[in-house]
């Protein structure tokens, strides 16, 4: 009988299935919530020392529907990181811990390019009871006129920078979640890696313009008729994140083996899901799917993770995770081995029976069998 449990860094989770930093995670209330529907574990909504900075404005959410279908496919937000104050996150984070002594809960956790500020936030975060931290180097619109997010994101040096400064008094486990607005995400992963740290998530949102409303003439979504471009998620990420997660992989594979990845993404599906852990994540994260569905969408996750198991004969996660990162190679590789296929083929028809005299004796039956396959 297949099982999801597993442990990663040595967090215990029931499932992979994991809240992803954002509203799913917002207040003590949600993540209750979470926990009591199954999820195996909650990262909350990214905090900061100082809320006084967050100011959200509404609306702040875009939607791209399918033209046919009406369905949901993108997803676009201008929120920021929560506005909620420090010491009432850290009471919260103490009491959830309090009350799920035996669940996971990450703080994600995000400050300016300055050592005391992220020491602090660590420190104040571990006498809280957290079981580890995702660093939000990746908010593609929060603040990055303050250094802050995607800022330091963007750019390795930076990032494995202050991922050092963490790691050197963080005593729990320590994911950095990167922006895919980059070039290469191996780079910033890398960075991360050489810090020090257990893990990496990816992807963040991908910064975007949902779009222009053609009767107002106004970019979406508008407040007082003027937008920023935002973070993009939902469906239509889903292929950027597995490229991004494959990329990902295959460095943790050849240069950092024991170092792990949680993918996120427009997972929606456990089907979705199966794809992220088949390409090397160890967990998944679910952000805006949550926010389409409700938190009992990890009763569908589990149980379509679990028939795909079941259907291929795996009993645990372990058994197949990055089982297709061998199917990746270079264009000149895909050349070769179709031309060597071809020629082979070729050479087969060739030996196909096409006159009485060709046939022999040592090899009838497989004359025989080539001319039933035709």
């Amino acid at each position: 009988m297949p099982t999801l449990e597993t442990t990663v860094d040595g967090l215990k989770l029931p499932n992979p299935f994991i809240i992803a930093s954002g509203p799913p995670g917002t207040n003590g209330n949600v993540m209750a919530k979470a926990y009591d529907e199954g999820w195996g574990a909650v990262i909350c909504k990214t905090i900061s020392l100082d809320a006084g900075k967050i100011h959200n404005v509404q609306p702040r959410y875009a939607r791209l529907r399918a033209r046919r279908s009406d369905e949901i496919i993108g997803w676009e937000n201008i929120e920021l990181i929560s506005d909620r104050p420090f010491n009432v996150w850290i009471d919260e984070l103490k009491a959830t811990k309090d009350r799920y002594a035996d669940r996971a809960l990450i703080a994600s956790i995000m400050e300016e390019y300055r050592k005391d500020a992220w020491v602090e936030i660590v420190e104040r975060c571990e006498a809280a009871g957290v079981d580890g931290f995702e660093l939000n180097f990746s908010c593609p619109h929060g603040l990055p006129e303050r250094k802050m997010g995607s800022a330091m994101g963007e750019n390795p040096e930076i990032l494995q920078e202050v991922a050092g400064w963490v790691k050197a008094v963080a005593s729990r486990p320590v994911w950095a979640k990167l922006t895919p607005n980059v070039t290469y995400i191996e780079e910033p992963a890398r960075g991360a890696f050489r810090a020090g740290c257990e893990g990496v998530s990816a992807i963040n949102t991908i910064r975007s313009v949902l779009g222009v409303n053609l009767e107002t003439l106004r970019p979406e979504p508008a407040v007082e008729g003027y937008t920023t471009a935002g973070g993009y998620s939902s469906r239509a990420v889903l292929p950027i994140a597995l490229r991004m997660v494959m990329e990902i992989a295959t460095v943790i594979r050849d240069e950092f083996p024991g170092r792990t990845l949680s993918g996120v993404g427009g997972i929606e599906t456990g089907e979705d899901a199966a794809q992220f852990l088949l390409l090397g994540a160890d967990t998944v994260q679910v952000c805006t799917g949550v926010m389409k569905y409700g938190y009992g969408l990890i009763h569908p996750l589990c149980d379509a993770l679990l028939k795909f198991m079941d259907r291929h004969g795996f009993e645990r996660l372990e058994d197949f995770r990055g089982h297709s990162l061998q199917y990746f190679t270079t264009h000149s590789d895909l050349v070769r081995r179709q031309r060597e296929a071809r020629a082979a083929a070729r050479a087969g028809a060739q030996r196909m029976i096409q006159r009485d005299e060709q046939w022999s004796g040592d090899d009838f039956v497989e004359q025989s069998d080539a001319l039933a396959r035709g």
